[in-house]
């Protein structure tokens, strides 16, 4: 398995090799990621990167290979967090030690545009607006509790992430990038009762400085035939594949007819109040592949439906947007 050795950085375990492998295998096995081992190294596969692993008598040499700066800090922030659990501390070559956390932009609210009656629209502008729009969906945005000047996290000295905690606590929530161009970066808040971002959404916040971490969650699956299904929630991240796709694609939404406006002239969207029984009729096949997003309990529904009839793991994704 190749991967784009752009960015490299190196740690040392000094002891207990054994625990540190073992942990790596307990993480791959956790993650369901792939997994390589050798006589002479271990090396896990994640994001794009690698996390080697090389004993040498008891001591262990750590190697993370990534295509981006961000991805390294990532890494290391994962691989710490995981050896310090075992009681196993890591000596790093180099650590960007009071830098922002990996992969956070700080960006400005320009507009807050209401789109449909249960969606709004915020646009927001910086200069790595580009990255957010590429190979990943999702990120994160970052809020400071009402009335807080913001306290963004930061790498400490042993490669972990340090996020402030109590009254400066972040409101963290998941969206999609629904549009990204040149620096302007656009997405969607589903309206609902007892949402921070909605509260935030409906206060004003032009001009507002904000931090936003990522792009995580995965891309557009490149299948030959893509099915779609998603409630109101899953709707920004159906309408981003939607364009994203290369082939044939067919998308089947439980939403409001108001919200799908626009999309149910699009033939292939249909709307539709049972998504687990219209996922149900789709069937394995070469080039096939379901995504399937919405409440937690339905996401797993949707799982069982698809491993019983027959759909191998690398060929669905089933994720619960809300509980």
């Amino acid at each position: 398995m190749s991967v784009l050795r752009t960015h490299r950085s190196v740690g040392i375990i000094p002891s207990r090799a054994g625990a540190a492998v073992a942990a790596l295998k307990a993480r791959a096995a956790a993650w369901e990621v792939p997994l390589i081992e050798n006589p002479e190294r271990l090396s896990l596969f994640v994001w794009g990167c690698e996390l080697r692993l090389t004993p040498e008598d008891d001591t262990v040499r750590i190697d993370l290979m990534a295509p981006e700066a961000r991805l390294i800090g990532t890494l290391q922030d994962s691989a710490t967090e995981l050896f310090e659990a075992e009681g196993l501390s890591v000596k790093w070559d180099r650590v960007n030690e009071g830098a922002l956390a990996p992969g956070l932009s700080l960006m400005r609210v320009v507009s807050v545009t209401p789109r449909t009656p249960g969606f709004v629209r915020v646009r927001l502008q910086g200069p790595e607006a580009a990255r957010f729009g590429e190979t990943s969906l999702h990120f994160r945005l970052l809020l400071p509790q009402p009335g807080r000047a913001p306290v963004w996290p930061r790498i400490a000295a042993n490669g972990r992430t340090t996020w402030p905690e109590g009254p400066d606590a972040l409101h963290r929530p998941v969206y999609t990038v629904i549009g990204q161009q040149d620096d302007l970066l656009d997405f969607d808040i589903f309206r609902h009762k007892g949402s921070p971002t909605c509260d935030w959404a409906d206060n004003d916040p032009i001009g507002q400085q904000v931090g936003i971490i990522g792009p995580g969650g995965g891309w557009c699956p490149d299948a030959e035939t893509l099915w779609l299904f998603g409630d109101e929630t899953a709707l920004p991240a159906i309408i981003r594949m939607l364009d994203l796709a290369k082939y044939e694609v067919r998308a089947c939404i439980r939403a409001s007819t108001a919200d799908l406006a626009g999309l149910l002239n699009d033939p292939r969207v249909r709307q539709c109040d049972d998504l687990l029984a219209a996922q149900a009729a789709v069937l394995p096949g070469k080039g096939v592949y379901v995504w399937f997003a919405a409440q937690a309990e339905e996401a797993r529904a949707a799982r069982r439906s698809l491993t019983e009839r027959g759909f191998d793991r690398r060929d669905f994704t089933a994720v619960a947007y809300w509980s």
